[in-house]
C-alpha cells in the first residue's frame, strides 16, 4: 500500500504543489460517497484558475486603458480633460471626491487625472486630511468618513448554519440508499404486519441514518467554527499610522481614506493609496498582476495597490480607497474561494480512504451475494423459487441493507476530515503558546521533524535590545545606563558626541515621537530602538537634530547589503554621508578614524587591529555589534547619485545586548531528548552566534559552527561528515541559495 500511495498520491508538497499533482490525485480518488464532505478543506482548482485569469487581465486592462487615453489625445490633439462632479452625499459629508473617482485614479495609474485634482496635496484637501498630521480622531468625523468610503474589510462568505451541514451529511450516497431501504421496509412491513409491528425494522434504519447524520453534522459544524476563529487570528495585522499628529499602531481593519500610513521593508500595502514621501521604494506586485519584477514607486509613479508588498525602501502613504473598492478587494472573493492547498498527509489519507472504500465495497458485494445465494438455494431446495412472499422480499431487502451498512461502516469518509481537525487542534495549541501557524501543513511537517533550524534574533532571544558597550575614540566604555553614559560623555570630546548624535538620529529607520500623553515613544525595529535610546541618553533632541539638517538621500537597511546610509545637507552648506551596519563591513569601508582628541586621523593597521579586537571581544560576550561611520562629501551631491561605499571615518562600534528568551535552554534540552537536533542559522558575527548558541544549549563541545561560504566550498563527502555535527551556520544573504542548494 505504501508504494501505491507514494506513486499515486506522493506528488503533493507542503507548499506550492503543482496543479498537475493536485488534479491527478483527485482523478485517482474517483467516485466517493460524499464529495462535499470529503473535499471540503481541499483547494478549489477551478476557482483558482478564475483568479489567475483575473490577475492576468489586470495588467492587460491597465495597458489597454493607457493606450486608449493616448490614442484619444493623439486624435484630438489636446490634453485629456475631465469635468468631475462631486456626488451630493459626498458634499454633504464634507468631502470633495468620491471613492469611485479615487479608485479610477489609483487603479488606472492616471497621472493626468491626479493633476486635475491638484496632485497628492489636492486629493488630501478633498479628503479633508493632512499629509503631516493625518486624520482627526473625532468619532463623528470617522463615522461620516466610514459611511461615505466604506471600511477596510473584504466580503467574507456567510457563516453556514448547522442545518447546512446536516444537508451536506445527507448527500452521502450510501445513506441515500439506506433511506430508500427504510422507505421500502416501512411500506412492506406496514402492509403485511400492520402498525406498529411492521414499522420496527424501517424505523430502526431511519434512526441509524439520523444518528449518523447529526453526529457528522455536529462534528463538521464545530470544526468550521474553529477554522473561522483561526482565520480571524491569522488576519490580525497592525500597521503604523499618523492620526492627530501622533504616530500610532492601528489595525488594518480600522484604516480609512485620508489616513497616513508608514510602510517599511516586508510590509503589505493595506489599501490603495498614493506615495507621499519616501526613499528607494520598490513594490512587489506579483500577488496582483503576476509580474515578478518589482515596481519603483516615487513622486512620478505614486500609485500603491492593496495586497502588494514592500520589497525595499520605506515610504509614507495617503490611503485613498479601502476594502472592496480596492483592486485587491475586487479579486478577494474569487481568490478566497480557491482555498489553501491540502497537506500531503490529507492527500495520502484520501488515498487510504479510497483503498479501504474499494475493499469495503468488495466485502459488501460479497456479503450480499453470499446471503442472497443462501436464500435462493434454500428456496430452490423447498421448490418455492417461483413464488415470492412479502417476507421473502423483506429478507432480501435486509440482506441488501446489511451490504450497504458495511459500506457505511467500512469506508472512512471522515478520515481526511479527522486529520484536518487534529491539525487544527495543533494550530490552536501552538497559538496558545504564542506561535501563530498560518498553514495546516506546518503542523503536519513539525510532527515528523528530526531537525529544527532556528534563527537567532527574536526567536532564541527576546528581541529587546539595549546598547551596553561602545568603543569610541579608541577606548571601550560601558553605556548600559544613564550614569555610565554621562561618564562616557565627560571623557569623550564634544565634537565626537555631536557627530555620534547626528549619525544616530539622521541615519535611522526609526522615529522618536510624542504620544497623546505627552511622553516620548521610540518607534522602529529593536536595533533602531536601542540606538535611539543611546542617542537620547547622550542628551540629544531627536526633532531638533533632524531639523538642523536636510535629508537628501536614504538607502534603507536590508539584509543583502547589511548596511544603511544617508546623505544630509549641513546647515552651513556642504554634504555629509553617514552609514552604519555590520561591523566588519563598515570598518572595511573606513580609511580614517576619530582619535581620543576628536581629530580625524588615518586608520592604520594597529588601530584597525584594535577595533577588530573590540568587535571580537563584544561578540564573545554575546553582544551584537554595529559600526557607525561618516564622511564629508565633496563637490556636492544629487539625490540620484549613489551614496559612497568607502572612504569613511569610523565614529565607533557599539555592542548591543539581546538577552536569551526565558525557557529556550529547557526547550532545546526537551528537543534533544526527543531526538530532534536544534541548529542556529543566523547572519550575525560568528563569535556572537557561538556565544548565544552555548547559552541556549545548542552548541555543545563536540558541535561545529561554520560560515556559509566555507561550508559551501566543502566537498560532498566532507559535508556529509560535517552535517551531523553542524549546530551553528553563519550565512551571508548573497550566498543563501547556493548554500542550501548544497
Amino acid at each position: 500500500m505504501e508504494s501505491y500511495l507514494n506513486q499515486n498520491f506522493g506528488g503533493v508538497k507542503s507548499k506550492n504543489s503543482p496543479e498537475e499533482s493536485l488534479q491527478r490525485w483527485r482523478k485517482l480518488v474517483g467516485v466517493v460517497k460524499n464529495p462535499k464532505r470529503r473535499f471540503r478543506f481541499t483547494a478549489n482548482l477551478s476557482k483558482r484558475s478564475e483568479a489567475a485569469a483575473m490577475m492576468r487581465s489586470n495588467q492587460k486592462l491597465r495597458v489597454a486603458v493607457l493606450v486608449s487615453k493616448a490614442a484619444l489625445q493623439f486624435i484630438h490633439g489636446i490634453a485629456l480633460q475631465s469635468e468631475y462632479t462631486v456626488p451630493n452625499e459626498v458634499k454633504e459629508a464634507g468631502f470633495q471626491i468620491c471613492a469611485d473617482e479615487l479608485g479610477s485614479i489609483v487603479e488606472g495609474h492616471d497621472v493626468k487625472k491626479l493633476k486635475i485634482h491638484g496632485g497628492i496635496d489636492g486629493v488630501a484637501d478633498k479628503l479633508s486630511t493632512s499629509i503631516t498630521n493625518g486624520l482627526t480622531t473625532a468619532d463623528e468625523s470617522l463615522r461620516r468618513r466610514e459611511n461615505v468610503y466604506g471600511v477596510n474589510k473584504f466580503t467574507e462568505s456567510e457563516v453556514r448554519s448547522f442545518w447546512v451541514f446536516v444537508w451536506e451529511a445527507l448527500q452521502d450516497m450510501t445513506l441515500m440508499i439506506l433511506a430508500v431501504c427504510a422507505v421500502v421496509s416501512l411500506v412492506v412491513g406496514i402492509a403485511t404486519e400492520g402498525w406498529p409491528k411492521g414499522a420496527h425494522d424501517g424505523l430502526g434504519i431511519v434512526s441509524s441514518i439520523l444518528l449518523v447524520v447529526f453526529v457528522t453534522a455536529t462534528s463538521d459544524y464545530r470544526q468550521s467554527l474553529q477554522f473561522r476563529d483561526l482565520d480571524k487570528e491569522k488576519k490580525k495585522i497592525s500597521i503604523q499610522v499618523t492620526r492627530e499628529g501622533f504616530r500610532q499602531k492601528l489595525s488594518i481593519y480600522d484604516l480609512l481614506p485620508g489616513d497616513i500610513v508608514h510602510l517599511a521593508i516586508g510590509d503589505q500595502v493595506p489599501a490603495d493609496g498614493l506615495f507621499v514621501s519616501g526613499f528607494s521604494l520598490l513594490i512587489n506586485e506579483s500577488s496582483l498582476t503576476g509580474e515578478s519584477e518589482p515596481v519603483a514607486v516615487n513622486a512620478d509613479n505614486p500609485f500603491l495597490l492593496s495586497g502588494t508588498k514592500v520589497q525595499d525602501g520605506s515610504c509614507k502613504m495617503l490611503v485613498t480607497t479601502v476594502g472592496m473598492k480596492t483592486q485587491w478587494g475586487k479579486l478577494m472573493a474569487t481568490l478566497s474561494e480557491g482555498g489553501d492547498d491540502e497537506t500531503p498527509l490529507q492527500v495520502k489519507l484520501n488515498g487510504v480512504a479510497t483503498i479501504i472504500g474499494k475493499i469495503g465495497l468488495a466485502f459488501a458485494v460479497v456479503t450480499f451475494a453470499v446471503l442472497a445465494e443462501g436464500q435462493l438455494r434454500r428456496k430452490f431446495q423447498e421448490g418455492s423459487h417461483w413464488t415470492w412472499s412479502a417476507d421473502d422480499a423483506m429478507e432480501l431487502l435486509e440482506y441488501f441493507a446489511i451490504g450497504v451498512t458495511i459500506v457505511v461502516v467500512a469506508v472512512p469518509e471522515g478520515l481526511p476530515l479527522a486529520v484536518t481537525l487534529s491539525l487544527a487542534f495543533a494550530m490552536k495549541k501552538m497559538m496558545n503558546d504564542r506561535a501563530l501557524v498560518r498553514h495546516l501543513a506546518a503542523c503536519e511537517t513539525m510532527g515528523s521533524s528530526t531537525s529544527i533550524c532556528s534563527d537567532k534574533t527574536g526567536t532564541l532571544t527576546t528581541n529587546h535590545m539595549t546598547v551596553v558597550k561602545a568603543c569610541i575614540c579608541g577606548s571601550i566604555k560601558e553605556v548600559g545606563n544613564h550614569e555610565e553614559v554621562k561618564i562616557m560623555c565627560s571623557q569623550v570630546p564634544d565634537v565626537v558626541i555631536k557627530v555620534l548624535r547626528q549619525s544616530i538620529f539622521n541615519n535611522t529607520g526609526g522615529e522618536v515621537v510624542i504620544t497623546q500623553d505627552g511622553k516620548l515613544e521610540i518607534l522602529g525595529t529593536p536595533t533602531e530602538t536601542a540606538l535611539l535610546e543611546l542617542g537620547l541618553s547622550l542628551g540629544g533632541d531627536f526633532q531638533a537634530v533632524c531639523q538642523e539638517t536636510k535629508l537628501v538621500k536614504v538607502e534603507p537597511f536590508n539584509s543583502m547589503k547589511k548596511r544603511m546610509g544617508v546623505v544630509i545637507e549641513l546647515p552651513g552648506g556642504g554634504y555629509r554621508a553617514h552609514c552604519k551596519g555590520a561591523s566588519e563591513i563598515i570598518l572595511a569601508a573606513c580609511s580614517k578614524v576619530l582619535d581620543p582628541a576628536g581629530n580625524v586621523v588615518p586608520l592604520d593597521e594597529a588601530t584597525a587591529g584594535h577595533l577588530n579586537g573590540a568587535i571580537e571581544s563584544f561578540a564573545n560576550e554575546a553582544l551584537r555589534t554595529l559600526c557607525l561611520a561618516y564622511m564629508e562629501v565633496e563637490n556636492g551631491f544629487a539625490a540620484d547619485e549613489q551614496i559612497p561605499l568607502d572612504g569613511y571615518t569610523c565614529i565607533g562600534i557599539v555592542g548591543i545586548k539581546d538577552p536569551v528568551r526565558p525557557g529556550v535552554k529547557e526547550s532545546v534540552a526537551i528537543c534533544r531528548s526527543a531526538g530532534i537536533t536544534v541548529r542556529m542559522i543566523t547572519g550575525d558575527n560568528i563569535n556572537t552566534a557561538k556565544a548565544i548558541a552555548r547559552e541556549c544549549g545548542i552548541l555543545t563541545n563536540d558541535g561545529e559552527a561554520i560560515e556559509g561560504p566555507e561550508f559551501r566550498n566543502k566537498s560532498i563527502e566532507d559535508m556529509r561528515d560535517l552535517i551531523p555535527k553542524l549546530q551553528v551556520l553563519i550565512f551571508r544573504p548573497q550566498h543563501i541559495e547556493q548554500t542550501f542548494t548544497c
